[in-house]
């Protein structure tokens, strides 16, 4: 199945090979042995590179989410049986709730009290690097399309997103929804990768008009001068909407709110310690995704 995956994201059973470190031939015939077993035509082989059939499309599937399973079985079982993490080192998305932030650090400095904790923050790109790179055990990463084999991820929550502008931006004196064109025709504030994972790729990014920031307390603090318009997660500017230095703006057929998965991610040959599986499970717990029948800096 490994094999099979493979194939099918590079699109090539030589680049498949590469990747795997197999001969093509070793592809080919894995690829033909798993056809027989299953008793469907998983490729056409008809043109330069083989290409998914219907059968292959839908069963890719079902191979990914089955790999997925195991890996994380694996990572569970890795991380129960290895010794205490001499630290933890945690990065962060910029767009992570500091509020379940801190109170998990909190929850582990009382659980943990012998284990330094080391937490970055990064956006976009920078979270998956850090532990690409091996600088962090764990990363908390939003949305982002990346191809990333090394990588298994945990799905942790959704954040509420809100577009907002100033009171003395042009768009917040229109009454009416705002259309994209509306949008389109001011600066839109939007953070930028310091890497190159993203390369090429724009992520809500609305207007042609636009300034770029690496840095989030810098994004907050141009929109509240009213520098431009962009998004924000809500809970970063629930204040500034609540006491009118921000206005939230309405944009016809999207969301009131947009929505960006936030998921704990961490290498699957370096999956985390005692420490790091307490630290995702603290999180889970927190943001209510996982049953609460313990108390926050309890025991899981």
């Amino acid at each position: 199945m490994r094999i099979f995956t493979a194939a099918a994201e590079e699109q090539s059973f030589s680049a498949a090979g590469r990747r795997l470190h197999r001969a093509q031939s070793v592809v080919s015939q894995a690829v033909a042995n798993l056809e027989n077993q299953l008793g469907v035509e998983l490729f056409r082989r008809g043109g330069r590179y083989p290409e998914l059939t219907a059968a292959g499309n839908l069963l890719l599937a079902d191979a990914k989410a089955m790999l997925t399973g195991m890996a994380m079985m694996k990572a569970r079982a890795h991380g129960m049986a290895s010794g205490l993490e001499s630290e933890l080192a945690v990065v962060v998305d910029v767009m992570f709730p500091m509020s379940i932030l801190t109170q998990a650090a909190a929850a582990f400095g009382n659980k943990f009290p012998l284990t330094p904790l080391r937490l970055y923050v990064e956006a976009l790109g920078g979270v998956a690097q850090a532990v690409l790179k091996q600088q962090c055990q764990i990363g908390v990463m939003g949305t982002l399309p990346l191809v990333t084999p090394d990588l298994l991820t945990e799905r942790l929550f959704a954040v509420d997103i809100v577009f907002v502008a100033a009171p003395s931006h042009p768009l917040s004196h229109q009454n009416a929804p705002l259309s994209e064109c509306d949008l389109a025709r001011h600066t839109q504030l939007v953070l930028t990768d310091r890497t190159e994972l993203s390369s090429g790729r724009e992520f809500k990014v609305l207007s042609p008009r636009s300034w770029r920031l690496a840095d989030l307390g810098a994004k907050h603090a141009f929109l509240l001068a009213g520098l431009g318009w962009g998004g924000m997660p809500v809970e970063m500017v629930e204040r500034d909407l609540r006491e009118g230095r921000l206005n939230e703006l309405y944009v016809l057929d999207m969301p009131m709110r947009e929505q960006m998965a936030m998921s704990a991610t961490y290498r699957l040959d370096a999956p985390p310690g005692p420490a790091g599986r307490w630290f995702v499970e603290q999180l889970k717990l927190l943001a209510g995704t996982v049953p609460a029948t313990t108390k926050p800096g309890d025991a899981t």
